[in-house]
């Protein structure tokens, strides 16, 4: 299988790394044999080779210069459109920066890779919240697939289990705690600390963005909300329709209060059908102890598909990481490799 990866930063360096660290497991476990036939990155450079590259020296040029067009050999100077339009590959990887007013660039890049018969698998949240009902129409008609695992909970395989897993069942909802940046803040807000300082703790850890907005006021659960309600449920949603509040009003005194009726605050990522719609919102809610969502701390990231065969399933795992990104992008990568 040949891959051109668009976007070369966190995510795309660490996908190149598990896939040349797991090289030999995929080949002898799942007979697949894969190679990253080019790279292209609006800060980092480009390179093309159909031969396939070295991803032990891509990673080394990244992590000495910080640049890639250093590389010997190879085509230089591709843009990430001519990468997609012109290199041979079965499988576009795009995992440039996430921009859920727009999707761009990344709406572009998927639309040009699928219109091009490509495979495309991404990390990229704004594209998926925001167009996924157009883009999975535009991946039918040119008869290729549309993967996107590491939008909702990193590596954590919460999209395979609700479209594959759950195949057959009927969801009727889902609740669940999506963003590890609130849920850090909330756990250690119960401890006793105050929210400006886990905050900057949180922004020092590398958990919150210096700008952390998207995390704090419910936007990036929003996004993930919608990813799910659409590609699970059948949803036409889009993150204007979901009713959101973030976690900035909550107070000491809130959490004291939800501690003395034995109940904890948690931002709650919840989806249900009314008729024939799909309702979401994301907003903090006291939350039963007994219920699972309840002991899920830290970063750590749940959540609860109600279904009408199981009832309640739950999954708990990481949601957020490059290396987990990384094996979320290899999990889709094998998916297709067993459909073709």
């Amino acid at each position: 299988m040949k891959v051109a990866l668009i976007g070369f930063g966190t995510v795309g360096t660490n996908f190149a790394r598990v896939l040349h660290e797991k090289r030999r497991l995929l080949k002898d476990k799942y007979g697949f044999e894969c190679e990253i036939v080019a790279v292209s990155d609006l800060l980092r450079g480009s390179v093309h080779d159909p031969k396939g590259l070295d991803i032990p020296e891509l990673l080394r040029l990244v992590k000495e210069t910080n640049k890639i067009e250093g590389y010997k050999g190879g085509t230089k100077g591709l843009d990430s459109i001519r990468t997609i339009r012109e290199v041979d590959a079965d499988v576009v990887i795009e995992v440039a920066w996430t921009n859920l007013e727009t999707g761009e660039p990344g709406l572009t890049h998927i639309k040009e890779a699928l219109r091009a018969g490509r495979h495309v698998i991404t990390s990229n949240k704004g594209p998926i919240a925001l167009a996924y009902p157009e883009l999975k129409r535009l991946a039918d008609e040119n008869g290729v697939q549309l993967r996107f695992e590491c939008t909702v909970m990193s590596g954590t395989p919460i999209i395979m289990l609700g479209i594959d897993g759950l195949a057959g069942h009927i969801v009727d909802g889902f609740r669940g705690i999506l963003n590890g940046t609130t849920n850090y803040i909330l756990t250690n807000m119960e401890k006793g600390g105050a929210y400006a300082d886990i905050l900057n703790e949180a922004q020092r850890l590398g958990y919150a963005e210096v700008e952390p907005s998207a995390d704090v006021e419910g936007w990036d659960a929003v996004g993930k909300t919608v990813i799910l309600a659409n590609s699970v449920m059948g949803a036409e949603l889009r993150p204007g329709d979901v009713e959101r509040e973030g976690i900035t009003k909550i107070a000491p005194r809130d959490i004291e209060a939800a501690k003395r009726q034995g109940k904890r605050i948690k931002l709650i990522a919840h989806a249900w059908r009314d008729g024939s719609m799909v309702k979401a919102k994301v907003s903090p809610e006291l939350v039963e102890l007994s219920d699972p969502l309840a002991s899920v701390s830290g970063t750590t990231n749940a959540l609860t598909f109600e279904t009408d065969g199981l009832g309640a399933v739950t999954i708990i795992g990481k949601g957020a990481g490059g290396v987990e990104t990384g094996h979320g992008i290899l999990t889709d990568l094998l998916a297709i490799h067993r459909s073709m």
